[in-house]
């Protein structure tokens, strides 16, 4: 992973590599972002250029024998911990290594749910166990191959059990000699504070859209109006951005399986309600999250619309047509309730909810709010 592929984060990258040349590397880094952020390249960006044998002022080389090793994950001293499934036969990092780097690999920016996609554990809870922490010290007890640091990166050191947890502060407070300790974090207010004390934090923010909008032009060779629209729909995460693109031939149905939603919703037909719902609980969650993320989208717009400030409307074509008819029904007595269960049902999605009880749940209430008169 280069630098130049991390969209946006130029002050962190700038940082780091500042660091690098100054000799002044910390025991342990923390990279605090959102996911979708670009902490998790980062962190390997980052290793990349530290192993680098050629590296120029900005980035690595990408051809020295280091480089290559890092860019597999395959490098020596370079040690990896993530989130996992437990079970007879997984109980630590170590069982499931060649497929996470098979996975990192084909998406630097992997998401959690997409991790555990791949090894089809979907509705199992991502944990790093406590017998991963004595797998750590093992790891780190051994000399260096090729005579510099030993990395160890923890994707999502907040999954980690309080054992496993506890366990990381007293190495983080005694750590091995040229030992250095990155940890990728999503939600740092469930880590121990204790933990966040003794780390270097670097802050990813959200890339900005044009931003992410110009590496998906970059990247995906897509025209600027699809690139723009994913990154506004996107939210400051990049993944998300790529998915939208990737799906782009599926933006139609979105919009047909909103406007159906919301068409049954105002009325309440149960019978359609059942069949809308049968046929749309069986898609992955991925697909569940980006449906409600468009239907925020749609709800702003039509806010926007009936507010008459319809300069500030994203959307055109057929949704222009919807919106303009469904607006009546969005207004300021109703948009924070709506707003706030489409939000609530997201969260849901991420925590294995049952998308069934979830959407005839959000029908329910989408029928009580879109009903509240406008004055």
């Amino acid at each position: 992973m280069y630098f130049n592929q991390i969209v946006g984060q130029h002050q962190n990258k700038e940082k780091m590599r500042h660091m690098l040349k100054d000799g002044r590397v910390a025991h342990a880094l923390m990279f605090t972002g959102p996911e979708g952020s670009g902490n998790l390249p980062a962190a390997f960006a980052f290793v990349q250029y530290l192993f680098c044998k050629n590296k120029s002022e900005n980035d690595s080389c990408g051809v020295c024998s280091s480089c290559l090793k890092v860019s597999k994950l395959i490098h020596p001293d370079l040690h990896l911990v993530f989130p996992i499934a437990t079970s007879k036969t997984v109980k630590t990092s170590d069982h499931l290594l060649s497929d996470f780097r098979e996975a990192l690999i084909a998406q630097p920016y992997l998401s959690l749910n997409e991790w555990f996609n791949y090894f089809d554990a979907e509705n199992k809870q991502p944990i790093i166990p406590k017998d991963e922490s004595d797998n750590i010290l093992k790891k780190l007890s051994y000399t260096s191959y090729e005579g510099s640091y030993k990395v160890m990166i923890i994707w999502q050191p907040e999954k980690m059990n309080p054992t496993s947890a506890n366990k990381l502060l007293k190495i983080l407070e005694e750590p091995p000699e040229q030992t250095l300790f990155i940890l990728v974090c999503h939600h740092p207010d469930q880590l121990l504070a204790t933990i966040i004390s003794r780390v270097q934090q670097l802050i990813f923010n959200k890339p900005t859209t044009d931003e992410i909008k110009e590496a998906l032009i970059k990247n995906h060779a897509c025209s600027e109006q699809i690139a723009r629209q994913a990154a506004l729909l996107s939210d400051g995460n990049y993944r998300e951005a790529e998915l939208l693109i990737d799906e782009q031939e599926n933006s139609t149905a979105f919009f047909e399986k909103f406007r159906d939603f919301m068409r049954i919703a105002v009325k309440f037909d149960a019978s359609k309600a059942v069949a809308w719902i049968e046929e749309n609980s069986r898609v992955g969650r991925e697909k569940q999250k980006q449906f409600i993320q468009y239907g925020l989208e749609i709800m702003r717009d039509c806010l926007m619309f009936s507010s008459d400030t319809k300069d500030l409307i994203k959307h055109s074509g057929d949704e222009i047509d919807f919106i303009t008819k469904f607006s009546s029904f969005v207004h300021r007595r109703n948009y924070i309730k709506i707003i706030e269960e489409l939000n609530s049902s997201y969260y849901h999605i991420e925590r294995n909810a049952n998308p069934k009880i979830l959407f005839m749940d959000l029908m329910f209430k989408m029928n009580e709010y879109l009903n509240i008169p406008k004055a």
